[in-house]
């Protein structure tokens, strides 16, 4: 029987990881991704704590989420993961990022990249007050190409502003 995958926020017990899988994606494939694998690898694994949101949760300015990373679990090993940032600036606060997206290639084409990009969308909808979610590929090789077209239709390598599906809004989303 194949092992289930568990998706779920990443917590601060997790940065060791996340970095881990960061660096390997980054090394592997660094037309990807706009961070430079070099400088990347110097980080300590601390340093992603914004990436987790954790640090916003007190703020009375940014009570309202829409800060997280969400990480796809094989048993113990995090296979994937996903970011959502979201600005802090009142003028932007709307507007929700999805970023990072990863999965280690022994485990692509089982719909982990779909599962968390719907995730992700999920979590950040959840969100008080994001009422736009974008979505920027760096580069698109067939396997990021694939990962946009179903669960983030709306928000991928749009020119002009596009009718959102993937996050229903009263607001035009752009990309």
């Amino acid at each position: 029987m194949a092992e289930l995958v568990v998706i779920r926020r990443l917590t601060s017990p997790d940065l060791a990881a996340y970095k881990a899988l960061r660096d390997d994606m980054l090394a592997a494939h660094p037309e990807a991704f706009t961070s430079d694998a070099a400088a990347e690898r110097e980080r300590s694994a601390d340093s992603y704590l914004s990436r987790l949101g954790i640090d916003r949760t007190d703020r009375t300015d940014c009570t309202e989420g829409g800060q997280f990373t969400l990480g796809a679990w094989l048993g113990q090993r995090l296979v994937g993961a996903i970011s959502c940032e979201r600005d802090l600036r009142v003028k932007v606060r709307h507007v929700a990022h999805l970023i990072g997206m990863m999965v280690c290639a022994d485990v692509r084409h089982a719909g982990i990249g779909h599962a968390l990009s719907l995730a992700c969308i999920a979590a950040a909808r959840s969100a008080e007050g994001v009422t736009i979610l974008t979505l920027s590929v760096t580069a698109t090789p067939p396997r990021s190409a694939s990962m946009n077209a179903p669960a983030s239709r709306a928000t991928a390598a749009c020119p002009a502003p596009c009718a959102s599906t993937a996050f229903p809004t009263q607001k035009t989303t752009w990309c």
